[in-house]
């Protein structure tokens, strides 16, 4: 009986490792927050999602965007790993984001954590994910102009 239940408690996990959370939640998850100190010693990196990497090398590539089901699924791609556009956004109400605080405070049990971050790379990591994300919005945003331009459904225009 207790064999049979394993399965079980295992799903939720596998679902969780196929659909990852965006990359700019604003939301830390306990995981992020537990560590946040390896990830301050570059111990633990933010690994950049493929769709961003492409989108850097090009993003305002037109190549097999021909049609509105290509458009539409590229920039269901970018929405899943972007999050939401902001003409689809919905404000949560929440001026204090609990996860954040205890990172936050995690971060804080570094002493010089600014200088630490810097010096093991990890501020370097951050921005070039940060740059990643920023190619990604722009991405996002064209496609979304010339899914406008023609007349395709969304996501593949604004809302």
């Amino acid at each position: 009986m207790t064999i049979a239940l394993i399965p079980l408690l295992l799903t939720p996990r596998v679902v969780q490792a196929q659909t990852p959370a965006p990359v700019t939640r604003a939301a830390p998850s306990a995981e992020d927050v537990a560590t946040t100190p390896l990830s301050d010693l570059n111990l633990r990196k933010s690994k950049i999602p493929a769709i961003l990497l492409q989108a850097q090398r090009a993003p305002y590539s037109l190549a097999g965007m021909s049609r509105c089901p290509s458009l539409q699924k590229e920039v269901g791609q970018l929405n899943a790993v972007l999050g939401e556009d902001v003409d689809a956004a919905r404000r949560k109400g929440k001026a204090v984001i609990p996860g954040k605080v205890a990172q936050d405070l995690v971060g804080g049990l570094i002493p010089f954590r600014g200088i630490v971050r810097e010096i093991s790379g990890a501020n370097a990591n951050n921005r070039e994910l940060q740059q990643a994300i920023y190619a990604g919005f722009a991405r996002r945003a064209f496609l979304k102009g010339v899914g406008l331009q023609k007349g395709c459904r969304y996501p593949a225009r604004p809302v």
